[in-house]
């Protein structure tokens, strides 16, 4: 029986017609489970979408090898824990299969973090996503890791709640106009009474969008649960999952006691995360998504490191 007939390989065979080099070539939207190293021992499954790319620094090879890449990513996802040691080999193992071609590498891994958050009071809990994003470049022999998050909050907005706070003067004035001196019953009676409420501010689901660079060498895990619960306790507003009565008054409360406006909340953030010296820059985002307006409020700010991250509105 003939030996199999070799198969043609035109990306490893054939010259480009224009010798030139390529920033990034590989794939995008690869679905793989992949456990994230948590603190303490433990370890969190979450269904990732993985871009795997290499440079092209040959200008006389036309490709890569494609399925290189792919089965580097299966192995990875089936016997690793992702950790910056991990993502490091990784990317080392991607440039030696493409040895000859590639000299950079860059893996981007997007997923929702799931997380079981406590009631603010009662005893109960509840999980809640948050959207994340690792990215670890290899160039020049050098690692850079990098973690966008996502934290949802509530936002009460100082200006209505200074609006309502008007109405509702006005309102006592109005109920209690024939009376020079009303007791301390009927003022707490008055309070709990719909009129207590006569005007009330408006909040929003609002969004803090953050992006920090680290050094690997510093963490044996992704610092993900840390900088989350950073976030949420600068803010003290965050969005919750089991909710009792109680649960509902202290948000209520924290709401009032921690109204902002879009200024406000990145600058509470900056604040906290400049305190951080892991941190080797960061860029943050918050979006209010207004229940006035049919638009959103935005702020956006950066550490303002030389030669760090540029001020952009979207990252």
């Amino acid at each position: 029986m003939n030996a199999r007939a070799a198969m043609p390989d035109v990306a490893a065979d054939a010259n480009p017609v224009n010798q030139e080099t390529l920033d990034w070539v590989g794939m995008s939207h690869i679905a793989l489970p992949v456990n994230i190293a948590q603190p303490n021992g433990k370890q969190q499954p979450v269904l990732a979408n993985l871009d795997i790319h290499v440079d092209i620094s040959n200008p006389d090879v036309k490709g890569i090898h494609m399925s290189r890449l792919y089965l580097l990513l299966n192995n990875f996802a089936a016997e690793q824990l992702v950790t910056p040691d991990s993502l490091a080999l990784l990317l080392d193992q991607v440039c030696e299969s493409h040895q000859g071609i590639s000299e950079s590498a860059i893996l981007r891994m997007s997923f929702d973090l799931p997380l079981n958050r406590p009631a603010l009071k009662s005893d109960y809990s509840g999980w809640k996503p948050y959207p994340t994003v690792i990215e670890a470049i290899k160039q020049k022999g050098h690692l850079s890791l990098e973690l966008s998050v996502s934290v949802p909050y509530s936002s009460t907005c100082p200006c209505s709640a200074a609006l309502s706070r008007q109405l509702l003067q006005e309102a006592f004035k109005e109920d209690f106009a024939d009376q020079s001196n009303p007791s301390k019953q009927a003022i707490e009676s008055w309070l709990r009474s719909e009129r207590g409420s006569v005007a009330t501010p408006h909040s929003q689901r609002s969004y803090a969008k953050i992006r920090i660079k680290l050094n690997p060498e510093d963490h044996s895990i992704l610092p993900l649960t840390a900088l989350i619960d950073r976030i949420e306790g600068a803010l003290k507003t965050p969005v919750q999952t089991a909710v009792k009565r109680e649960d509902e008054q202290e948000f209520a409360r924290l709401n009032g006691a921690n109204m902002m406006f879009c200024e406000d909340a990145a600058r509470r953030l900056k604040a906290t995360l400049n305190q951080v010296p892991d941190y080797k820059d960061f860029w943050i985002r918050v979006e209010h998504h207004e229940s006035l307006h049919d638009h959103d409020a935005v702020a956006v700010v950066s550490k303002g490191i030389p030669g760090g991250y540029s001020p952009l509105l979207q990252r």
